[in-house]
């Protein structure tokens, strides 16, 4: 098992962006990811094992938001940090809204083999 404290990602919206009908990973993106991958580097390496993933978030604010939205930037972020090799490995996912934190907005990931 390994636990994972990541960043609080960027929305979708601001994630991807289009380029001459090409769909991107953003500037916001890209920076989110780079912190991400530093934040993984500790964490055990699965390689291409079926995997399971926990999720708490700690939201910055109050404002309604969904969910099922945080997925998309951290779990590829962990992929292309080398903690699974895809993201069709994952056979169990969840998340649930851990509470509000202001000061250290976050993401806590937890991962185990299936």
């Amino acid at each position: 098992m390994s636990r994972l404290t990541l960043p609080w990602p960027p929305s979708v919206n601001r994630y991807w962006r289009t380029f001459r009908g090409r769909m991107l990973i953003s500037a916001d993106g890209r920076s989110y990811r780079q912190e991400a991958v530093i934040a993984a580097m500790p964490g055990q390496r699965f390689g291409a094992a079926k995997v399971k993933v926990s999720i708490d978030a700690w939201l910055p604010d109050n404002r309604r938001r969904d969910v099922d939205n945080l997925f998309k930037a951290p779990l590829d972020a962990l992929c292309h940090a080398g903690i699974y090799d895809d993201d069709s490995q994952i056979v169990e996912l969840s998340i649930r809204r851990a509470g509000l934190d202001k000061a250290n907005p976050r993401l806590e990931i937890t991962l185990e083999a299936a």
